[in-house]
């Protein structure tokens, strides 16, 4: 049985761009948990007040799961990483020191046997704290495979439950990595007596093919992300491992706890909160993922799906159901859909999401699932409105300036401002700078559409910087500039929660 060790929460928030705040964490954690995964690395406790609180909130919320907090081997990180996790069913502290020649020479400063000492010193203190203890080679990847063997011995015997050796730069090939991890346990005598993790780097691309190889070497727990976000180029993709030691059982002959019919749901989550999109011919993801526009794949695939297809789109969570919803379908028929979508919401939720539906289908002839989705993602990970839309006018053409005047709702009082831009988006957003008088920097502005069709729901993604933080806020309508609004006060919210 090959364990999960999840860190989207960690090493994944470490991405530019994909910030989140405590609310969205815990909503991350929580599904998760639904997806099936071992451990939640929850954060690096010490980094900040924000990621300590974040750890310790998991902790105390996500009950099925081990929740793992980050140290560096240090006295103050170890106690940080205690005081958050000690609150979790299943708690566990994972500290890490280099092993690398040109990290100990250049970052530590240290000789190999003060590593050593340091790393069974640091080890032996987490376990007065807590009885589950990783340890993780940093750089192992470029260090002596040696080496690592007699510190990975040294640690298992100071009372290291998981040995991690990542490739942390993504530097290794798979059929090195294969070699490296035997090299490695074959020189100790105690590698049985701990589970063996590997985290991988994507810089060369090799990730996913380096877990993989490292599980045929022995690995018994695997680090990993959702949508195989991370530093730099990113870590190993959860579903992309997930799914391939599933569809060839018969070459790794291993299994794991995961749900995967949970992996379409919390892609798109994530997605949802981080702002970042999935590409469209990411694997097991992306929105082509199932997708044949050949003629010739469209054949095989109606006559016999295996001919083009090696797993379902059911066994990732994807639905089949080609059902048309429009304006006269009824609440039933929305309920059952949202149902087959995977949601289990309350009957409160279904109702106003039911009403945003009939609204939605008057201005389309079509609702599509990913309508329906999109509806779903905004009422289930809402943060308070503190700026609500009233109302807005736009003025713009080829030969005048355009020209925006936007009301907004707070505190029950309806605030108005005008502001004129180099077009429609450009003049909303000066007008909403002007209302909410705060000193915000637009990084990114970019527009997708839904679904298809000339009538799809256009969705607008904001990134705005405010003290050096950014947040992401989403807007979804059939008007572009009305999305584009919607964003902008979204992100506005996100930025007073945080006040």
């Amino acid at each position: 049985m090959i364990k999960i060790f999840d860190t989207t929460l960690r090493d994944g928030e470490q991405s530019p761009g994909c910030s989140m705040n405590l609310y969205e964490k815990i909503q991350m954690a929580k599904q998760l948990e639904s997806l099936g995964v071992d451990i939640i690395e929850a954060g690096f406790a010490i980094a900040s007040k924000g990621d300590f609180e974040a750890v310790r909130e998991i902790a105390k919320t996500v009950r099925n799961c081990t929740i793992a907090s980050l140290a560096r081997a240090v006295k103050k990180d170890i106690d940080y990483a205690w005081e958050a996790v000690k609150y979790a069913k299943k708690p566990r502290i994972h500290t890490f020191i280099a092993t690398s020649d040109i990290h100990m020479k250049y970052k530590l400063k240290m000789q190999p046997e003060e590593v050593i000492k340091k790393a069974v010193e640091m080890v032996k203190y987490a376990k007065k704290y807590c009885e589950d203890v990783e340890f993780s080679a940093e750089d192992a990847t470029r260090s002596n495979p040696l080496f690592l063997a007699k510190i990975y011995q040294e640690v298992i015997n100071a009372g290291a439950t998981v040995i991690n050796i990542p490739d942390t730069v993504g530097y290794i090939m798979p059929h090195e990595y294969y070699n490296f991890i035997k090299t490695i346990t074959s020189n100790m005598s105690n590698a049985d007596k701990a589970d063996i993790s590997v985290h991988c780097h994507d810089d060369l691309g090799m990730a996913v093919a380096n877990t993989l190889s490292a599980i045929k070497a022995g690995a018994t727990q695997f680090e990993c992300t959702i949508n195989g976000i991370g530093e730099r180029a990113g870590n190993a993709a959860l579903e992309e491992v997930v799914m391939a030691l599933k569809t060839r059982k018969d070459y790794f002959n291993q299994t794991c706890y995961i749900d995967t019919t949970q992996i379409m749901r919390t892609s798109k989550l994530l997605s949802t909160i981080t702002g970042v999109q999935v590409q469209p011919n990411k694997s097991i993801v992306g929105d082509n993922a199932f997708a044949h526009e050949s003629g010739i794949h469209q054949h095989g695939v109606l006559e016999e799906k295996s001919t083009y297809e090696i797993m379902t789109p059911e066994s990732v969570g994807l639905n089949k159901n080609k059902m048309v919803l429009g304006k006269h379908s009824g609440k039933h028929a929305f309920k059952d859909r949202v149902k087959s979508l995977g949601y289990d919401l309350s009957e409160e939720i279904i109702v106003k999401l039911f009403k945003q539906f009939k609204d939605l289908a008057d201005k389309k002839k079509n609702v599509f699932d990913k309508d329906i989705e999109a509806l779903i993602s905004g009422k289930t990970i809402k943060i308070p409105s503190v700026y609500t839309l009233n109302r807005f006018v736009i003025n713009s053409g080829n030969t005048i300036s355009s020209t925006a005047t936007i009301a907004l709702e707070k505190d029950s009082i309806t605030i108005e401002d005008s502001a004129m831009g180099d077009g429609p988006v450009d003049a909303a957003f000066k007008a909403l700078e002007k209302l909410v008088s705060m000193d915000l920097v637009l990084e990114n502005y970019s527009l997708n559409s839904i679904t298809e069709g000339k009538d799809a729901q256009g969705e607008a993604i904001i990134k705005l910087r405010h003290n050096s933080k950014i947040y992401t806020g989403r807007g979804l309508s059939t008007d572009i500039v009305e999305a584009s609004i919607k964003a902008y006060i979204a992100a506005v919210n996100k930025v007073m929660f945080d006040i």
